[in-house]
């Protein structure tokens, strides 16, 4: 009996020793621990990686960069129902403990000593906060303990909704995003506010396994997650019986949102990206800056539309090319069902991106009156076989096989096409279309400050990343001689200065072959007045000003206005625009004139700002200002104020009369602009502007071929300018370059150039700077018939 009674006090001493023990080595482990342990006031001043986000000058999103997407939300900004369910899915007691939950820790003891690893977890909120900011994810016990420490001592310094904001921004919740905001935007592509509860409870349920429970890539064991979370909130009062049972009823919604830009600039976007990688080295997509451009939402969509629908129209006016692929029409099982659906969409096809507007299509079945095609949305839709006329085989840039006379002449089931929808009277129509093989270019800025208000790179970002814009150097054609006229004109000559147009040979030793330069329709009109040998791009007439013409007073008068000087040819097949430039430096110096003679600096870039808003940069333009004598932090005045309202002028009656008539359609009177065209039509140019902005546009192939016969800088460039600048014109005034001191106006005979006699019929007036106006009795007309003279020049420079 002594025996017995003393075996309970053996006991109880045992237990004794073991949690003595277990203080001993848990005191141990909490002094050898605590001080490597991070401080938690870190997490007062935590910086998420956010990525970078470029906008509008009228804060639209164009794109964004970073690895992850993320966009922090405050506590306030969480819906409740969300909150009750990450609390139902993760830790219905975090609004009550101080950080622990002690029975998940003994459940996690239990499967380490049994299992040797730790599989249920046990970490409340505030753990899996300490392992996400400070810790590793490895399974061990020192990590656990850690955690555990960790988590009282924010437990300690910071408050439940402080820990909750944390957890919800830092979480991963598969397909790059990172927190609930985020994943709200990339599962249903909307903000957390607009959320249903059998949402907000998906997105709960994607913690633990973000991958497992993903509604995307696993929907049936998300669905399972989903229902148990929305079970658990009801089970503790969170949501009512009616709303637990309406939720659990609604499908899954969830689809794959990708950032969603609000305005077509990739080539814009990229442009800053690449900048501010430069700037802040590989952090700059991660630290949530935002950089606001110049660039205009309207006037970009406007410019991404006319690019569009002009090389529509060009490829159109060389014949269908044929469809992109074909699959079996067999494939194309029906499905049964409302919307509309119809077809499936094969699997082989699923990598077929949308270009620009163009989207794939597949060909179900032509009929006498339509073609039958299947969207990848699974509708189907139906193109008039009256809008497939232009549809003719295409055979070469200038050759073409015979009209169609059925849909089954261009397509045929099975034939992956595109298709768009063209806005007409009668509202929206389907139509058949290809990826044009041309490309094209629109650069369009303000003359005032030199601020990009839209640019276009190309056809699409998706389908070329290049930008044509600003990276395309290609020969200017007839768009580079009224660089050469302005030279002249601060040389002495005038508008109405007589230049000969006729033929002329250049033999020079350095050249394997005599150059004969030709205008365009291979005719010669003899002696003409500038203005009217630039209105009507004669090319001979060039060639002869700037052999009259000091060459290096062109190349650096030329420079001035903000071409590189590197880029020009030190000759006289300049005055042809042999040299390669881009549309931003054309776009810039076409700015001169349209500023009355003062030179800005492009930029892009109007202020990058922190993730707070608190502005880091801001652009100090140099900006025109007419009574500053361009000092300071003013545009420099490069061109005499005299010249420039000459040159707008002589450029006014391109339009009027020459070959950018067309131009007309706007119905304005103060547009002014040069076209170009280069040999064998490889490249189409229009460069314009009003004094409130100037707007150039280039059109051609990326690897230099023709455009075919007739496809000149009026047919190929000019109507893409005209439908953007309807757009950008509309409802503002007409705007003139004030006519400057020193500028007199003279009656000339147009054949000579000199004061006209008194009473002759077909005198006209002339503008000339004040000291090169004609004097003295009227001049007899210039020598040379219809077709000039010719002459021969030894030397090309």
């Amino acid at each position: 009996m002594p025996k017995l009674k003393a075996l309970p006090a053996f006991i109880l001493w045992v237990i004794f020793s073991a949690v003595c023990g277990m203080v001993l080595v848990a005191s141990a482990a909490y002094l050898y621990l605590v001080p490597a342990l991070p401080s938690v006031e870190q997490l007062r001043d935590v910086s998420f990686q956010i990525p970078l986000r470029v906008y509008t000058r009228d804060g639209k999103l164009i794109g964004e960069f970073g690895e992850k997407r993320r966009s922090p939300a405050s506590f306030d900004e969480v819906p409740p129902d969300l909150i009750n369910a990450i609390v139902a899915a993760e830790d219905d007691r975090f609004f009550r403990h101080h950080g622990i939950d002690y029975g998940g820790l003994v459940r996690a003891a239990y499967e380490l000593v049994r299992y040797r690893e730790i599989r249920s977890g046990g970490s409340t909120i505030t753990m899996q906060v300490a392992r996400n900011f400070f810790l590793d994810r490895e399974q061990k016990f020192t990590r656990k303990f850690n955690e555990i420490l960790l988590a009282r001592q924010i437990e300690r310094e910071l408050t439940k909704k402080e820990i909750f904001e944390l957890y919800i921004n830092k979480i991963y919740l598969g397909h790059r995003a990172y927190g609930v905001a985020a994943a709200a935007e990339v599962y249903y592509g909307k903000p957390l506010k607009d959320l249903t509860l059998a949402q907000m409870a998906m997105i709960a349920g994607l913690p633990k396994a973000p991958s497992a429970y993903n509604p995307i890539t696993n929907p049936e064991r998300a669905m399972v997650r989903r229902d148990w979370i929305l079970k658990r909130m009801y089970q503790l009062d969170s949501i009512d019986e009616s709303r637990y049972e309406a939720a659990k009823a609604e499908p899954n919604t969830a689809s794959f949102h990708g950032s969603q830009s609000e305005v077509d600039a990739l080539h814009v976007a990229d442009m800053v990206r690449t900048y501010m990688l430069d700037k802040y080295g590989p952090e700059a997509t991660d630290q949530g800056y935002r950089v606001y451009t110049t660039i205009d939402s309207s006037l970009q969509k406007a410019a991404t539309d006319a690019v569009f629908l002009g090389l529509m129209a060009y490829d159109r006016r060389h014949g269908w090319r044929g469809a992109e692929a074909h699959v079996d029409p067999a494939t194309l099982h029906a499905l049964p069902g409302s919307n509309g659906k119809n077809g499936a969409w094969p699997d082989s096809l699923k990598d077929v991106r949308q270009v620009s507007y163009l989207e794939p299509g597949i060909v179900l079945a032509t009929s006498d009156t339509a073609v039958t095609v299947l969207r990848r949305a699974g509708d189907t839709v139906d193109i008039p076989f009256s809008t497939l006329g232009w549809a003719r085989k295409y055979m070469s840039a200038d050759a073409m096989g015979p009209a169609p006379k059925k849909p089954a002449d261009v397509v045929k089931p099975g034939d992956v096409v595109r298709i768009y929808a063209q806005k007409g009277a009668q509202g929206y129509t389907w139509q058949l279309g290809q990826v044009p093989g041309a490309q094209s270019a629109l650069v369009s800025l303000k003359p005032d400050d030199g601020s990009i208000a839209a640019l276009v790179g190309g056809f699409s970002y998706m389908q070329s990343r290049f930008n044509r814009a600003v990276q395309g150097d290609r020969q200017a054609g007839s768009a580079f001689k009224p660089f050469l006229y302005a030279a002249a004109l601060e040389h002495g000559f005038t508008p109405a200065s007589i230049i000969n147009d006729a033929p002329i040979v250049f033999h020079d030793p350095g050249m394997d072959k005599a150059w004969r330069p030709e205008n365009d329709n291979e005719k010669f009109y003899g002696p003409m007045r500038l203005r009217q040998a630039l209105y009507l791009s004669r090319n001979l007439v060039s060639v002869r000003l700037i052999m009259q013409l000091p060459i290096d007073h062109v190349l650096d008068y030329t420079a001035n206005l903000g071409i590189p000087k590197e880029k020009l040819p030190r000759n006289f097949s300049m005055a042809l625009g042999t040299a390669s430039l881009s549309p931003l430096e054309i776009t810039n110096a076409y700015a001169v004139f349209a500023s009355g003679g003062y030179r800005t600096s492009p930029y892009l870039i109007d202020r990058i700002e922190d993730g707070n808003g608190t502005v880091l940069w801001k652009a100090e333009p140099l900006r025109v200002c007419r009574s500053c004598n361009g000092s300071g932090s003013h545009a420099p005045r490069v061109m005499d104020e005299r010249t420039a309202y000459q040159m707008n002028s002589m450029l006014q009656d391109v339009v009027r009369r020459g070959t950018a008539t067309r131009a007309l359609a706007l119905g304005r009177d103060d547009i002014a602009g040069k076209t170009g065209t280069t040999n064998d039509s490889r490249d189409a140019w229009f460069a314009g502007y009003n004094p409130t902005l100037a707007t150039t546009v280039w059109v051609g192939f990326d690897q230099p071929q023709t455009l075919g016969r007739n496809e000149y800088g009026g047919t190929a460039a000019l109507p893409i300018w005209i439908d953007y600048m309807r757009v950008a014109m509309a409802g503002k005034p007409s705007a003139y370059l004030p006519q400057p001191p020193g500028i007199v106006t003279v009656k000339i005979d147009p054949a000579t150039g000199q004061p006209a006699p008194p009473g002759q019929a077909d005198a006209i007036f002339e503008i000339f700077r004040e000291e090169n106006q004609p004097t003295g009795a009227p001049a007899a007309p210039a020598g040379g018939g219809s077709e000039g003279n010719g002459d021969t020049v030894e030397e090309l420079f």
